[in-house]
């Protein structure tokens, strides 16, 4: 499969992308119920984060068979998310339909099935009583509490893509509701979107027939979005976003091209084997000063880490939620000072 995005004909615009590409069916529904979400955080006096997690996929055909997917499986996205939560956060979750979800994510079907730790009580000769494991019993307990509280107080509000076009199309319509918070609100952009799609029009109607020998692909290259983010959709939101790479020596430079070009608030860096307990953090040193006209001395480089040896149940999210905290509020209370 070949791919290609040199020619200027074929590249898309954000504009070009939603003038051309049709909205899920579903968002006008999906829009109406984060409206009444976003209403009542408001209401209430929450800050709102928007978490993005897991990955997009890519259709070949409009009869769906065939797709280009990646890797994720939304762990950092779900991670976050239950520590926004903790910090008091309302959390609107946007993620790839059957990705890891917070709270539900502790019992993954591959990680830690719960079935492993479901008995049939012995002393039910009917055997109609289910009981937990001992060993799982305090765990399963905070971590259903902390559940039961969540949606009580209707704090979490979840969202569901799978393609690179569900996501775009949901972005700006979340982002846009989420102007009306200004600075109260936060994204937390840990999706990992593709980089190319085929537009609708190039898509064949039926599967793709095999048997016709080596197959090639043009595809176009997905719309940079972070710029209208910024620009137009909410432009006093406080917008993370990140950037995986496998060499270590693209990481910092990659992370400050980022910041530079889109001018949001902060890149987390992520090294793709070692990004479970070190991360970088990338943040213009002036929020004064146009980014473009910042040296790499302008930029404020913070190094996260923790020690997984000393302690193996630390998620290093924690602390990534907790710094993002701090500059959040900050961020806020600069918009008060005269």
């Amino acid at each position: 499969m070949s791919s290609s995005s040199e020619s200027s004909s074929n590249s898309f615009s954000a504009e070009k992308y939603f003038a051309t590409q049709p909205p899920p069916s579903t968002l006008e529904q999906d829009v109406s119920r984060v409206r009444e979400f976003v209403d009542r955080q408001v209401a209430e006096g929450r800050k709102v984060v928007l978490v993005t997690s897991g990955g997009t996929t890519v259709p070949l055909e409009l009869n769906v068979v065939r797709f280009l997917d990646n890797f994720s499986a939304g762990t950092r996205g779900a991670t976050s998310a239950e520590y926004f939560l903790k910090a008091g956060y309302a959390v609107i979750f946007m993620h790839r339909q059957f990705s890891l979800q917070p709270f539900s994510r502790h019992y993954s079907h591959s990680t830690h099935p719960f079935l492993d730790f479901l008995d049939i009580d012995p002393t039910d000769t009917d055997g109609h009583k289910i009981s937990v494991t001992r060993a799982e019993q305090a765990q399963l307990l905070n971590v259903l509490t902390t559940y039961k509280e969540v949606h009580q107080t209707g704090a979490l509000h979840t969202l569901t893509f799978v393609t690179v076009n569900d996501y775009l199309w949901m972005l700006r319509a979340v982002s846009k509701e989420l102007s009306i918070l200004g600075r109260n609100s936060l994204f937390y952009l840990a999706a990992a979107v593709s980089d190319f799609f085929l537009p609708r029009q190039k898509m064949s109607e039926h599967k793709i027939q095999s048997g016709k020998g080596s197959l090639h692909i043009e595809m176009d290259q997905v719309p940079k979005i972070l710029k209208p983010l910024v620009n137009e959709w909410t432009r006093e939101g406080f917008i993370v976003s990140f950037k995986l790479e496998t060499d270590p020596d693209l990481l910092t430079p990659k992370s400050r091209t980022a910041l530079s070009r889109y001018g949001h608030q902060v890149v987390i860096g992520n090294d793709l084997h070692r990004r479970k307990f070190e991360v970088l953090f990338v943040s213009p040193a002036s929020s004064s000063k146009p980014l473009d006209d910042q040296r790499p001395g302008d930029f404020v480089e913070t190094w996260i880490r923790i020690d997984l040896a000393k302690d193996p149940s630390k998620e290093i999210e924690e602390d990534i939620v907790a710094e993002l905290v701090k500059r959040h509020d900050a961020w806020i209370r600069e918009a008060k000072t005269p």
